[in-house]
């Protein structure tokens, strides 16, 4: 009987022996294709999220992928702040990860030419961190317009105030109606502001950019007045301290010192001191 059952005996072990190397093979070569993958942390979902849901951190969860899947447009933990409280616009199945593109970004499509008014041109300025008082400019913000310069009669570089008042379309690729909560930190900064202007002045911004250096003065929302004896600073006039002088003078009798409010402290209204 035994002799009998031989065969089959061995035909079970075998096939065992052959589910344990296709196993062994099967991980050896799942783990070679995962060697040197790096995993990084994504937002995911927790559980099933039907469309239009308002997202809450009780839907979300950190999940790990690896690094190579993770593009821009996965949202990290990072940003959760960005996207708790938004509606997603697509259903999402536990264990995805949460996208930007699932959300409403916008109010609309937007178009920058119709926010341009008639008549009025929009012209783009290259700026950086500095240029853009530390990123602190909007759109919708108003901003004077600094050139530096150096003049082609005495090489000396010269310093002027080329227009005033100045609308802020865009900053990057941001408008009045972009959605900035939906935006990571890192999509939040811009190299170039978008200004609204007349088309002559679009070309004057042309030339200036190619000359010089350009900078935004940021303004009070409601401070719409105008200097006409704007004046000009080169090195000579740093030097001799003259007109810097006179400006304090009138700094002193035109902007509100605030001071901190602690015991026998003040503010100060123009024409105040110390």
């Amino acid at each position: 009987m035994l002799k009998g059952r031989m065969p089959l005996v061995i035909a079970v072990v075998l096939a065992l022996l052959a589910a344990a190397f296709f196993y062994i093979a099967v991980e050896s070569e799942r783990k070679r294709v995962r060697a040197g993958w790096s995993l990084v942390n994504v937002v995911a979902a927790a559980r099933d999220v039907p469309e239009g849901t308002t997202l809450d951190m009780d839907m979300i969860e950190q999940r790990p992928i690896p690094e190579q899947f993770v593009t821009g447009s996965v949202v990290r933990p990072d940003s959760v702040n960005y996207v708790v409280g938004q509606q997603v616009m697509v259903p999402l199945q536990a264990g995805d990860p949460v996208l930007w593109s699932h959300f409403e970004s916008t109010r609309g499509a937007e178009t920058l030419s119709h926010m341009i008014q008639k008549q009025g041109r929009a012209v783009a300025v290259a700026v950086d961190d500095v240029q853009a008082v530390s990123g602190w400019v909007r759109p919708n913000d108003h901003v004077d317009l600094i050139g530096t310069f150096r003049d082609p009669n005495t090489r000396e570089l010269v310093t002027v105030t080329l227009m005033q008042n100045i609308i802020v379309l865009a900053t990057g690729k941001i408008t009045g109606s972009t959605n900035i909560n939906l935006l990571s930190e890192s999509d939040r900064r811009y190299n170039s502001v978008s200004l609204l202007v007349l088309p002559e002045e679009a070309e004057i911004l042309s030339l200036a950019s190619e000359l010089g250096t350009l900078t935004l003065a940021l303004r009070n929302p409601e401070d719409m007045d105008m200097q006409e004896d704007r004046g000009r600073a080169t090195i000579n006039t740093l030097l001799t301290g003259e007109r810097t002088q006179a400006l304090e003078r009138v700094r002193m009798n035109t902007i509100q010192v605030i001071r901190g409010i602690t015991p026998g402290s003040e503010a100060v209204g123009p024409g105040g001191g110390e």
